[in-house]
């Protein structure tokens, strides 16, 4: 344990015992010789105890961007509304005018959880060190000698080659669908050592590994090189844990980024962004270095063989009530925003005969939750709280919900296509980014293009049309369920030959010297019986 997490363990064990007042004096004192445990505290997102050094240096430097940025962050981590109450405001009519500069001092991801506009996403520069990006780095990449082989060498780049995680709950299906006789397939593999444990045994199915975990930059790029790909998909941008600077070391003919970030990797030269019409529509280019490729359906991958399809669990066993309709809020809290609560609040008043089941771990952001919703008007009769749980529990119980309801700016984007699969409506409103149009893009491969409303006004009479009548609810049900097996959304080998059909066309420009252009891939013929079924499913 390094000397700054142990002082931070000290703090937070003090804390602990009811001696905030001296934990933060110990913290303070440390930072006046260590200012690099300022990022030791900002890392511990989920500790109360981080928020609480972050508002106390808040107060001591209020025109420090990196702590205004940080606070904020934390506090939506922790769904702590009396901070986001207090500082969104001052967030907002900084940028109304025209006062950007806090933006620098932010994560892009974190930028993407509350901020819609793409031209503000693009100025959250937080993204540790990275090798200077300009376009004539690509250009010189593009044209450095390359040998070319018989089958097109594919590399992906990721921490999150382990089974369990959101990336492989889409994307495992894909990679074994891919053809053999055209493709070689490579694993660039950062994955934690911890994770890696919790592995089932699918990642001999996948590819040959390369190994990066531990490996520095330099080792990496020689391993990289070694495999002669001809093009390096990074499957995770500016999210946590990144390895993305590496493509600014001019890995392979051409880079792409893909699936992990949605929107555009500020300083990482990439050729292409692959997304679909609804997230990367034409009128979003300008906000992007990266060119677009748009695959026909979706630009997300979905896996239908190895995510569970449990029957659902009975409302009793549950501790919901029979006779309420119960609309299901199931993404990661920190989406919660004060701008989703508020709508949700909205079709809460006008039906005060439906409930919310929030998914909200831990009893101090359940109460913050909730004293948020009373200041809407919302009394606490009419809130649900979940608990995290094992994922193929959580797909049987979500079935116990009505419908579910979408976040704002940041959609459910794995969290959307669980609820599809599991038989569970979800409803979205169109977004302004590429995080938030993700709900639009799988309600629309999956033949639902009327759950999506045009605004807030049109989300809320959507919401309160399906808790009115109940047989609008059974027909979603049953074209969910019939559709599971046929539409574009869960078919893992229809996805595979459309990417495969994307890369075929990157590598023809490649390989005759042109730069990267915008392309749309077309659709194979419709499906018209199932390409598998339930009996196929692994539990």
């Amino acid at each position: 344990m390094t000397d700054q997490a142990l002082i931070f363990d000290q703090a937070k064990s003090l804390d602990e015992h009811g001696q905030r007042e001296t934990a933060l004096g110990l913290i303070l004192n440390a930072l006046a010789s260590d200012p690099l445990l300022i990022n030791t505290i900002a890392a511990d997102y989920r500790s109360p105890f981080a928020l609480a050094v972050f508002q106390r240096l808040r107060a001591l430097y209020p025109q420090d961007a990196y702590v205004r940025m940080t606070l904020w962050h934390l506090a939506r981590e922790q769904c702590d509304y009396t901070v986001m109450a207090e500082e969104e405001p001052k967030l907002l009519t900084d940028i109304a005018a025209g006062k950007t500069e806090a933006l620098a001092a932010e994560q892009p991801h974190g930028n993407l959880m509350w901020q819609e506009d793409e031209g503000l996403n693009r100025l959250a520069r937080l993204i540790g060190p990275f090798t200077p990006w300009s376009p004539q780095l690509g250009k010189h990449r593009r044209a450095m000698a390359h040998n070319w082989a018989d089958k097109i060498r594919i590399g992906y780049l990721s921490s999150d080659f382990w089974d369990d995680h959101a990336t492989m709950r889409l994307f495992r299906s894909v990679l074994t669908a891919h053809d053999p006789k055209r493709y070689e397939i490579v694993l660039f593999c950062y994955t934690d050592e911890k994770m890696l444990s919790f592995d089932r045994g699918g990642r001999s199915e996948w590819g040959r590994i390369v190994l990066l975990a531990g490996k520095s930059d330099e080792e990496a790029e020689r391993l990289i090189r070694q495999e002669q790909i001809d093009i390096l998909v990074d499957l995770k941008g500016h999210t946590r844990g990144t390895r993305s600077n590496l493509m600014n070391r001019s890995l392979a003919p051409v880079h792409v980024q893909w699936l992990g970030f949605p929107g555009s990797c500020i300083d990482v030269d990439c050729d292409y962004v692959i997304g679909d019409r609804f997230v990367l529509p034409d009128s979003s280019a300008c906000h992007y270095h990266e060119a677009f490729c748009r695959l026909p359906e979706s630009y997300q991958p979905n896996d239908p063989f190895h995510r569970p399809l449990s029957p659902p669990v009975k409302r009793l066993s549950l501790g919901l009530p029979e006779g309420r309709v119960i609309i299901g809020a199931f993404n990661s809290q920190r989406k919660n925003t004060p701008e989703t609560l508020r709508l949700w609040a909205k079709v809460l008043q006008d039906n005060p005969q439906a409930l919310l089941w929030l998914m909200i771990d831990g009893q101090k952001a359940r109460q913050s939750t909730a004293a948020f919703f009373k200041t809407l008007g919302i009394k606490q009769s009419q809130l649900l709280f979940a608990p995290k749980m094992a994922y193929d529990a959580h797909l049987a119980r979500v079935q116990a919900a009505d419908f579910a309801v979408d976040t704002f700016p940041y959609n459910g984007h794995t969290t959307t296509s669980d609820m599809l699969w599991a038989g569970v409506p979800v409803i979205t409103r169109k977004g302004r980014n590429f995080a938030s149009r993700v709900s639009e893009s799988l309600l629309n491969a999956i033949g639902l293009p009327q759950l999506v409303a045009e605004d807030e006004a049109g989300f809320v009479a959507l919401a309160s049309d399906l808790i009115r009548y109940p047989e609008k609810r059974a027909a979603l049900r049953q074209h969910l369920d019939s559709q599971r097996f046929i539409a574009p959304l869960f078919d893992a080998e229809r996805f595979c030959r459309h990417l495969e059909s994307a890369f075929e066309t990157m590598v023809a420009r490649a390989q005759k010297g042109l730069d990267p252009a915008p392309f749309d891939v077309a659709a194979l013929p419709e499906r018209r019986s199932p390409f598998s079924s339930a009996e196929a499913i692994k539990g």
